[in-house]
């Protein structure tokens, strides 16, 4: 809720904070929800296995307060994370890295170390930090491209959703 009230504090501020839809930022959203999901078992994660919480044993199989939970979460993590997350590391933290006055630099300037930095800091702050380094990878790629913010808004809204919608359809509460 408070992700979602900040969004609506400072849209009007922040123009580069805009979903823009291409085939690209659909085609990298579901590209990396297979990978995030199909690398899953290869590599360690930052959290033990069985550190999940699922709502359903938590509230009970056809609770309405699990289920209210689930919609939040999947909504709240596609709607609210992306805006606020890819603004953070692939807006204002990539650029700020080059230069303090990074307004002033354009959105598809490469660098190689904000790149792999933001790249690191992005996939360590999740529990799946290799997935979160290759999404941040393909997220900052998408940047560059297309020299605006709002395809790895929507990319990165694409993957969160077909998580949130593989975590209930599959049961798989360790990506939570």
């Amino acid at each position: 809720m408070l992700g979602a009230l900040l969004i609506w504090i400072i849209w009007p501020l922040v123009k580069e904070m805009r979903y823009a839809f291409s085939w690209e930022a659909v085609a990298v959203g579901v590209a990396v929800f297979v990978m995030w999901v199909g690398i899953d078992p290869f590599y360690p994660h930052l959290l033990a296995a069985n550190s999940h919480w699922n709502a359903f044993a938590h509230f009970g199989d056809d609770a309405a307060l699990a289920w209210c939970f689930v919609i939040a979460r999947i909504v709240g993590s596609s709607l609210v994370v992306p805006a606020l997350e890819e603004v953070f590391f692939r807006s204002f933290l990539y650029r700020w890295i080059v230069k303090p006055d990074f307004v002033s630099l354009p959105l598809n300037h490469f660098t190689w170390k904000p790149f792999l930095l933001t790249a690191a800091l992005f996939g360590f702050a999740h529990n799946e930090w290799l997935g979160g380094v290759l999404c941040a990878f393909a997220n900052q790629w998408l940047v560059l491209r297309k020299n605006r913010l709002g395809d790895a808004m929507t990319a990165h809204a694409i993957t969160n959703c077909l998580l949130g919608f593989w975590v209930v359809g599959k049961d798989a509460w360790r990506f939570w």
